[in-house]
């Protein structure tokens, strides 16, 4: 009873700041943008709020239950790729002044780049909210018993109450609570986890063989392959980039950039910890238990109780920094520019709660299986669509070639799309649909300065 109160105290608390704390947005620049005077705190808040979820806690705890350190490539490679963000991106992006990745690209690239662009990166995502509806649906699921399609109605619900009132104006704030959570549960988790372990001695003695400290513990094709999917993943999805948007000069974003880089990695060692912890106490459990179990079996109920609504915030925030991303995305790339409304903060948020909606149409009739098997294109077509021709202009501006560039945005997504929906294994489709945009992009493209 003590447990079930802590969380739905927690929950509810965490809601409620999100959609009232911050105020509803005053226009559709304070809900996409927040009005771009965000500092570098806010930054941090609304990256990290939507970079840290699931993956990061219970994913990384279970992967080092079953492979050690190796499972911190996940939160070091968000810190690296938020590293890159700050010292390559963030800069040159906030300067321009948009509101979304392929606006940008239209810049160098043309009106047909920025509408194909925006499609197969809104796709993208869309596919990875399922996936993100379906955790937190099952995380409902096992803790009140109830069914899985009610649960994720459930879960629907919250991301609705998280993203339709602030959007990106309280996107920063809600992201920062919702890390404080985490850092004070996952850094007492593990720390608890160090000490029942008996220390760095009792580690070594429980660990002695394989490659259990060792990152590469997988195997290095598969740390690299991690690596370099988290540092596309960053560079290619709308709401990382969206909270760049919305700093108050290039300055701020690159430092709530520098700021993430910093803060994201320490989780992953504490998950570490617990992880490696569950291995040695309970060698038999189910790997993905390896986080809830610990706090359900070694913390006090209240301590439980709020460490469970924090996980499940989590994935909340993610799903709904996701959802935000794809409804600025449709609102200025596609239906935007097709039909012009007098009142954007309203097609904002009616677009953001037909992506919701939509999403749970998805898991109504039965397609969540299905959604899964698709998920490994989200990363695919996030990637291969924007991160090569957004770093192309970035770093070379007018030297890119136009066609090139538009032709990048429309054949690498459409590769990984074709190579997914076949079947072929031979090569992942992100690393396929990355080829074929270096090779586009190759297409008249300028040295030097005419």
């Amino acid at each position: 009873m003590i447990f079930f109160g802590a969380f739905v105290a927690t929950l509810a608390a965490l809601v409620f700041f999100a959609a009232f704390g911050s105020g509803s947005a005053r226009g559709a620049a304070d809900f996409a943008v927040a009005n771009r005077q965000a500092g570098s705190w806010p930054v941090a808040g609304a990256i990290m709020g939507t970079l840290v979820g699931g993956a990061s806690t219970i994913g990384t705890a279970q992967l080092a239950f079953l492979y050690g350190l190796s499972a911190w490539w996940f939160t070091l490679g968000a810190g690296l790729a938020c590293l890159v963000l700050a010292l390559l991106v963030a800069g040159p992006l906030r300067r321009a002044e948009v509101e979304t990745i392929p606006q940008f690209l239209q810049r160098y690239y043309g009106g047909r780049a920025q509408a194909v662009a925006s499609g197969f990166s809104a796709l993208g995502m869309f596919i990875h909210i399922v996936a993100q509806l379906l955790a937190a649906g099952a995380l409902l699921s096992s803790l009140f018993g109830c069914r899985p399609l009610v649960s994720a109605g459930m879960a629907v619900l919250l991301v609705a109450a998280v993203t339709l009132g602030g959007g990106m104006r309280a996107a920063g704030a809600v992201g920062l609570a919702k890390l404080l959570l985490l850092y004070l549960m996952m850094a007492g988790s593990g720390l608890l986890a160090w000490h029942l372990a008996g220390g760095w001695s009792g580690l070594r003695t429980s660990f002695a063989e394989g490659s259990w400290f060792s990152l590469f513990g997988y195997g290095v094709r598969e740390g690299v392959s991690d690596l370099v999917s988290m540092l596309v993943g960053v560079l290619s999805t709308q709401i990382y980039l969206q909270a760049v948007f919305s700093a108050r000069s290039a300055r701020e974003a690159s430092r709530g950039a520098m700021l993430s880089a910093v803060l994201i990695p320490p989780l992953g060692l504490f998950g570490i910890m617990v992880g490696l912890y569950m291995r040695q106490a309970h060698p038999e459990m189910d790997s993905v238990l390896a986080l809830p179990d610990f706090f359900r079996l070694y913390l006090p109920p209240p301590l439980a109780g709020i460490g469970f609504a924090t996980l499940l915030f989590a994935a909340v925030g993610t799903a709904a920094g996701l959802t935000l991303g794809v409804g600025t995305t449709l609102q200025v790339d596609l239906v935007g520019r097709l039909f012009r409304s007098s009142d954007r903060l309203r097609l904002l948020r009616l677009l953001t709660l037909a992506v919701l909606v939509a999403a749970l149409l998805l898991l109504v009739a039965n397609l969540g299986s299905a959604i899964m098997q698709w998920s490994f294109l989200s990363m695919g077509l996030r990637g291969a669509t924007l991160c090569f021709p957004l770093l192309a202009a970035v770093c070379f501006g007018s030297r890119v070639s136009r066609r090139g560039g538009a032709l990048s945005v429309f054949l690498a997504p459409s590769c990984v799309l074709l190579a997914g929906l076949a079947g072929w294994t031979f090569l992942p489709p992100l690393y396929l649909g990355l080829g074929v945009s270096l090779l586009a992009l190759s297409i008249g493209f300028r040295p030097s300065r005419a």
